[in-house]
């Protein structure tokens, strides 16, 4: 559990005390923006595959269980991680302004579309509802401390997002948000917005199922978990 903690510590610690502060441009100012993204890359790499190491040995030592989910919970998990996995592909393969370096997109009146309308953060939604499930379902120490890691992260990502682009981009930030939202669905249900379901490309979704197809039938042979009571492809 200690190694599972120490890689936590790690990730969250390069992204919320170095990428998300002042910290990062400096290191920008010394090395350049190519040479900082490629290395925080790796490094975030490297922390992620030590989370996961961390994770698997946490689970095959002592590993208190603090709630057992109900069976219908479990049966209940495919649905919320396609909902995860179309907000997340999606999200990702969607032009947005929040993503490094689409600062520009932000000006263009028709960015604002599909899955933008909905929320203006959707891969770290994506994420965060991934995690945050899977939290829920198995409910002991090592998957509180894994997947509350990204949890965490996607959930803190999205205000420290906010507040970077806001500093930096003034005007053209603030009429971007003021027609999106950081919660999925707000803008829509406060007016501000309103949701287009035919503005949703085809192959992204289908991009999604694909990649949620994969992992559901994968599953068992990835993580050695079924992901639904009894399933074994």
């Amino acid at each position: 559990m200690l190694q599972l903690s120490a890689a936590a510590a790690v990730f969250l610690g390069i992204h919320l005390l170095v990428a998300g502060t002042s910290a990062r441009g400096r290191i920008v100012g010394m090395v350049g923006e190519r040479a900082w993204l490629g290395l925080f890359s790796l490094v975030s790499l490297a922390a992620i595959i030590w989370l996961a190491w961390g994770f698997n040995q946490a689970t095959a030592g002592p590993n208190h269980l603090y709630w057992a989910a109900p069976v219908w919970t479990l049966h209940l998990s495919p649905l919320v991680i396609l909902v995860a996995a179309l907000f997340a592909v999606i999200g990702i393969t969607t032009p947005n302004p929040t993503a490094v370096g689409a600062d520009a997109l932000a000006e263009n009146p028709d960015t604002v579309k599909g899955m933008l309308r909905v929320t203006r953060h959707p891969f770290l939604w994506g994420v965060a509802i991934w995690a945050l499930w899977h939290i829920f379902v198995n409910g002991d120490r090592a998957s509180i401390i894994f997947f509350g890691t990204f949890a965490l992260l996607a959930i803190l990502g999205t205000f420290s997002i906010d507040e970077k682009k806001r500093k930096r981009m003034g005007e053209s930030w603030t009429a971007f948000a003021a027609k999106t939202s950081n919660l999925p669905f707000a803008a829509i249900f406060a007016g501000r917005n309103q949701l287009k379901l035919g503005e949703f490309v085809w192959w992204r979704i289908l991009f999604a199922l694909i990649v949620f197809g994969g992992l559901f039938y994968w599953h068992s042979w990835l993580f050695d978990v079924s992901p639904v009571p009894g399933f074994r492809p």
